[in-house]
């Protein structure tokens, strides 16, 4: 049986969501609403196996062990902490990331 983590999405990855639908929306609303439920359920799959997403080459620089889950051009940024899958942002993989991008989490 498989542990199952909880999953926990900032402010900022919440707003990042918002950002993404706005952009969509503006050709088409039912595109948008589409690729943000598909983009959640995509998320929601970090319950079980988070591991399965490879650590980010970023960390090097930025100090940290941030993990990733792809969906179509974005990158949905994420770190573990015991049974706790915290969302950090979700962002478009041509964004250069710096420390600045990320909430302090505990």
């Amino acid at each position: 049986m498989s542990t199952k983590y909880q999953v926990n999405i900032t402010r900022s990855a919440e707003k990042d969501v918002e950002e993404i639908w706005t952009y969509i929306a503006v050709d088409s609303p039912k595109e948008a609403t589409r690729f943000i439920l598909n983009l959640e359920n995509q998320i929601s799959t970090l319950e079980h196996f988070p591991l399965r997403c490879p650590l980010i080459r970023e960390n090097v620089i930025l100090g940290t062990e941030n993990r990733h889950l792809l969906y179509g051009h974005y990158r949905t940024l994420f770190r573990i902490s015991g049974k706790t899958v915290y969302v950090l942002r979700i962002i478009h993989g041509s964004r250069l990331l710096d420390a600045s991008m990320f909430e302090i989490q505990a």
